[in-house]
C-alpha cells in the first residue's frame, strides 16, 4: 500500500473478527516497531506480545475484568487475537546518556525536558498501527490502567512503565465507528503555524 494511503486509512477500530494473524505479519509488526526512532539511539524500550487467546484472555482477565468489560462498548474488541504491550525504560536512556559519548558524567533526569522514552515508545506503537493498516488490519491503541497488575501478571521488571497496548486483528465490518469522529479533523490553521505562532 502507498504510503500517503497508509496515513489516510489509519484509524482506531475496537471490533475484531474472532480470527488469528499469520505468524508472517506478526514478525512484521515486531520488526517494525523496533525501528522506531529514539535519543542517542537508546532504544529504551519493551513490547511484550500476546497471542491468541490464552495470551490475550491474561490481559482481559487481569485488567479488564468482566464487570468492565460489560460496559464497554465494543465488546469485539476482546476479540483481537494479537496485543503488544508497549513499555518505556527511563533508565536506559539515563544510562546512555552518562556513556562517554553524550558528555554528561551523571543520569540526572532533569536534564530531560521531556520524557522521550515515552515518546520514543509512543513512535513505536505508531508504527504498530501503521503497519497494521499496510497489512489490510485494523488497530487500536489504549491505555494501560493498572501498572502493577500488569507487573504481577507478566513479570514486567518494575524499571518498565507500559505507555499503552496495540490491539491488532481483522476488523469487523460491523465495527462501530467511535462517537468522536463526528468531530472530524481540526482547520488547519487552528493546528499549523508557519514562521512564528502569533
Amino acid at each position: 500500500m502507498e504510503f500517503q494511503e497508509v496515513v489516510r486509512k489509519r484509524k482506531m477500530v475496537r471490533s475484531f473478527q474472532d480470527r488469528p494473524l499469520p505468524k508472517a505479519v506478526v514478525d512484521r509488526i515486531v520488526a517494525n516497531v523496533q525501528r522506531a526512532p529514539s535519543a542517542g539511539f537508546s532504544q529504551g524500550w519493551g513490547f511484550l506480545v500476546l497471542e491468541g487467546k490464552d495470551e490475550t484472555a491474561r490481559y482481559w482477565d487481569a485488567l479488564w475484568p468482566a464487570n468492565r468489560r460489560a460496559d464497554w462498548g465494543w465488546p469485539d474488541l476482546f476479540n483481537a487475537p494479537v496485543l503488544v504491550i508497549c513499555l518505556s525504560n527511563k533508565m536506559q536512556y539515563l544510562r546512555r546518556y552518562a556513556e562517554a559519548d553524550k558528555g554528561w558524567a551523571d543520569m540526572d533526569e532533569r536534564r530531560w525536558p521531556v520524557p522521550y522514552w515515552d515518546i520514543d515508545t509512543g513512535m513505536a506503537a505508531l508504527l504498530a498501527l501503521l503497519t497494521a493498516v499496510d497489512a489490510g488490519l485494523g488497530a487500536v491503541f489504549f491505555g494501560v490502567p493498572d501498572q502493577a497488575r500488569l507487573r504481577a501478571t507478566f513479570g514486567v521488571p518494575d524499571e518498565y512503565t507500559a505507555i499503552g497496548v496495540v490491539a491488532i486483528g481483522y476488523p469487523k465490518p460491523t465495527d462501530r465507528p467511535s462517537p468522536s469522529l463526528g468531530r472530524g479533523h481540526r482547520a488547519v490553521a487552528d493546528v499549523v503555524r508557519r514562521g512564528r505562532w502569533s
